[in-house]
This record gives C-alpha cells, sequence and structure tokens, in this order.
C-alpha cells in the first residue's frame, strides 16, 4: 500500500452524543485512484468535505443518479453507495442517530428513505459555513470543536417537539439494533405491547426501514467492523455476528455490500482512521 492515511477520531459533546456518533475525520492521500465503497449501517451519513468535492457515481437510492456534493447527507438504506476518487479524499464523517435527525435537522430519520441529499437542504446556509470553518484550520481538534459549537446550538434551539419519538419506537430500535444481537421481531412487539404489523408500520415511518431490516443492517455492521481490523477471519466473523454460516454472511455482504466480504476485503485500500485525537 503505497497510500497514507491520517486523520483523527473523537467523541462529540456529552450533551450531543445522543444524536451523534464519532467524529472521524480522514486525510487520505498518494493511493491509486478507484472506487470506494460506502457501506449502509443504522445511521445516517453525513460528510462534509476539504478540499474536493465526493463524487458518487452510483447512489444508494435506485432512482437517484449519481452527483457530486461538498457536504451531503444520506438517510438509511440497505444498499451500498460506490465513491470515486483519485487517491484523494479529505474531510469529515458523521454519523446520525434517528433521534438526532430530528434533534439537529427537525425530520424523522424517514423522511430521507434511501436519497442522498446536499446538506444545505438540511442546515441551510449554516452547511456551507460549517465547511468553510473546518477547512480555515488543519488541526483536528478545532475542526470537531467547531462542529461541537454547530451541532449543540441547534439542538439547543430545537423545538421540543421535534424530539417527541415514541418511547416504545426508541425501545425497538435499541432492540433491534443491539450490536450483541437483535431478539426475533415478534418479540419485540409482544415487550412493547404492540402488535407486529402496528410494530412494523410505525417502525418503518419513522426510521424509513422496517424492523427485520434494522436487525440486518446492525449485524452487517457488526461484521464489517470486525472484518476492518486484522486477524479476524471471515468464517470467524461469521460465527460471532450470529450468521448461520460463512455462506449466510456472504449473501447478506453481496446483498448490503454489492461485494462478498472476502472480494471488499481484498479491494479495499483505504484504511479505517483509528487515531483517538
Amino acid at each position: 500500500m503505497s497510500g497514507v492515511s491520517a486523520g483523527a477520531r473523537r467523541l462529540p459533546a456529552p450533551s450531543l452524543r445522543p444524536f451523534l456518533g464519532p467524529y472521524a475525520g480522514y486525510l487520505l492521500h498518494g493511493f491509486d485512484p478507484g472506487v470506494h465503497v460506502g457501506m449502509p449501517g443504522t445511521a445516517i451519513t453525513v460528510i462534509v468535505t476539504i478540499d474536493e468535492p465526493i463524487d458518487v457515481p452510483v447512489s444508494s437510492h435506485p432512482d437517484q443518479a449519481g452527483g457530486r456534493w461538498d457536504a451531503l447527507a444520506g438517510g438509511l438504506t440497505l444498499r451500498p453507495t460506490l465513491i470515486a476518487h483519485n487517491g484523494y479524499q479529505h474531510g469529515v464523517q458523521l454519523a446520525v442517530t434517528p433521534l438526532g435527525a430530528r434533534a439537529l435537522f427537525g425530520i424523522p430519520a424517514g423522511a430521507l428513505g434511501e436519497w442522498i441529499v446536499d446538506l444545505a437542504d438540511l442546515l441551510g446556509p449554516e452547511a456551507d459555513r460549517v465547511r468553510e470553518r473546518i477547512a480555515a484550520t488543519s488541526d483536528w481538534r478545532a475542526r470537531f470543536t467547531v462542529l461541537d459549537e454547530v451541532f449543540c446550538a441547534r439542538a439547543a434551539a430545537v423545538d421540543p417537539r421535534r424530539l417527541e419519538l415514541d418511547a416504545n419506537l426508541q425501545q425497538a430500535w435499541r432492540l433491534l439494533t443491539d450490536p450483541a444481537g437483535a431478539p426475533a421481531v415478534g418479540r419485540v412487539a409482544h415487550d412493547i405491547g404492540w402488535s407486529r404489523r402496528y410494530l412494523a408500520g410505525r417502525f418503518t415511518a419513522e426510521f424509513g426501514i422496517t424492523p427485520i431490516q434494522a436487525a440486518r443492517l446492525s449485524r452487517f455492521e457488526v461484521s464489517h467492523r470486525m472484518l476492518r481490523r486484522p486477524g479476524h477471519s471471515v468464517a470467524a466473523v461469521a460465527a460471532a455476528t450470529g450468521y448461520y454460516d460463512q455462506a449466510h454472511m456472504a449473501r447478506e455482504w453481496r446483498e448490503l455490500a454489492g461485494v462478498p466480504p472476502s472480494v471488499w476485503r481484498a479491494r479495499e485500500v483505504f484504511p479505517f482512521v483509528q487515531d483517538a485525537g
């Protein structure tokens, strides 16, 4: 591998942690041009670029043409996104929780569907100001501080009614996306006192995916995370993450990532930024 990877990771301010996962800043350069697979997951993906826009030739939504964005947000999906690169990528990636969609964007996660949208559609002119501010410094801590300031202000100003996510839906989401393994959908419905059909309707309206899809995404996400670490075989990851066997995990990966895990691992050249910042 001839390329160079740099960057940092840091948790957002404590008040933002119900809404956002860790900030992940990245600077990748010197790699051969190619295509990077943007994986589906259980969070809304937000990317704010520094320098060059992000080039997405294949969107996660089957009816959306590709495009280029300075900053974007992608809804929950069961399809991969293809990102073309010239060997260089620089920016910050954020993982917005479903509650964060309400608190920071003023909409339920389901309103985004599988679409990729310009971040300005959700934040207005603030999206460009954020990008300008984080591009004005090369210090990752300072960049993350800018994000804390902006999103803390948005969360503080939000109409409390936007945060009225039904407690039963919150519980269902926690259970179905538990990294340790999700219970059966029927069991979740029973535990919260709803019928399975009613749970499916309410869940899909709020999150944009069904309960079964949420559990699938969560298991896939855990397997993806494990495969990014050295020393984990595909067979071992399949067993650890609750797939029936390696062939079952390979089928799920073909549907959710577009390729089986062994092929993805052989092709993926961009390393994950591990620095805690």
